[in-house]
């Protein structure tokens, strides 16, 4: 690996830009940047720059000063209500991005940057598993598609070069958002078990039944700084999750006695609507057990966590390309989500 690696971060705030970031900044001879429009507490070692990746000459006036960056991580998502938008806004925001920086920094080596099971069309119901990196392409619009083949063509005839990872379910904590699983599942048991509920699995039945997969954000991180120094990762795509699948009904009870609690049979219930009530509920939690003061609705997406409890098919994904590449950093899905909670609980975001 050569040295002084100048990393920026995209999306820092999120949970898969955190933990690339965290990743980064433990490898020696290495600066990070970490990129984003709001402010918050930035992880040890990373330098906060803020800004609107949006707006062109808010980036040339932050980031053309940077003259020695070598790596981008590209982590950052604006949510938008349709697919076509969605690809305008969130194709802008690279483009700006590594536009810029390749102008400013003529030491930029390498862009990675995150996909997900929407390229195998996992938001539109059943679709062919295993996934494979190789897979025909859906219709488009997709932002995926559309970021992808925007690098492809910034990329020929120049010296860097671009990896897409492509994760499921990504396992890991930020502050401030909500698209989590795992703090879903965390804050939805700890209620329950506050109003003496059992853990009752609140998706449908095809789900509970289903094979899943995650991906831990630490595992997520390390194929990061993996793509970004790796040969055998230039201009191409990988699956990244934890190595194995699961079922919810096997799963389910084990994250019940991570909790202590007992479970009862499953019932469909949308947790959008029967969560949308327990703000006072959960302000008391907070004030009972003295945990971080996180505003409720800024702590889960209820609607994601529907989504994942009600998609009624296998969604499982091939790491064989990635293993081949010489990327093998695994982990066993319980040992993951028990690791997960004992960190909430330290970090008082749930009671321990």
């Amino acid at each position: 690996m050569r040295g002084n690696n100048i990393v920026l971060v995209a999306g820092v705030h999120g949970l898969s830009g955190k933990a690339a970031a965290i990743a980064w900044s433990k490898v020696p001879d290495t600066k990070v940047y970490g990129l984003s429009r709001r402010e918050a507490e930035l992880p040890q070692g990373v330098e906060g720059i803020t800004l609107d990746l949006l707006d062109r000459d808010d980036v040339e006036r932050k980031l053309s000063g940077l003259a020695d960056v070598t790596h981008i991580v590209f982590a950052a998502y604006i949510e938008k209500p349709c697919a076509a938008e969605r690809s305008q806004v969130n194709v802008a925001i690279l483009k700006n991005l590594v536009e810029v920086v390749e102008k400013a920094s003529p030491a930029l080596r390498h862009v990675t940057f995150y996909q997900g099971g929407k390229a195998y069309g996992s938001d539109l119901g059943p679709f062919k598993t295993p996934a494979r990196e190789d897979d025909p392409r859906l219709m488009s619009p997709n932002f995926y598609y559309d970021q992808e083949d925007f690098l492809r063509r910034a990329q020929a005839g120049k010296p860097w070069r671009w990896t897409a990872l492509r994760p499921e379910g990504v396992i890991g904590y930020a502050t401030g958002n909500p698209m989590n699983l795992g703090v879903a599942i965390a804050v939805y048991a700890t209620i329950s078990k506050e109003l003496g509920l059992p853990l009752r699995f609140p998706g449908s039945p095809e789900a509970y039944r289903a094979l899943y997969q995650v991906s831990s954000a630490d595992i997520l991180a390390q194929a990061t700084v993996w793509a970004g120094v790796t040969p055998a990762a230039r201009n191409d795509i990988f699956n990244i999750t934890n190595g194995d699948q699961f079922r919810w009904q096997h799963m389910w009870p084990r994250i019940a006695r991570m909790f202590d609690m007992e479970t009862a049979d499953p019932v469909p219930m949308p947790l959008a609507s029967y969560m949308a009530d327990k703000a006072g509920l959960w302000s008391a939690i907070v004030a009972k057990y003295g945990l971080q003061d996180t505003p409720y609705d800024s702590l889960v997406s209820w609607n994601f966590a529907d989504f994942i409890f009600n998609s009624g098919f296998d969604n499982v994904a091939s790491t064989i390309k990635a293993r081949k590449a010489g990327f093998g950093a695994c982990i066993d899905s319980e040992n993951m989500f028990d690791a997960f909670f004992a960190d909430l609980r330290a970090r008082k975001v749930i009671p321990a």
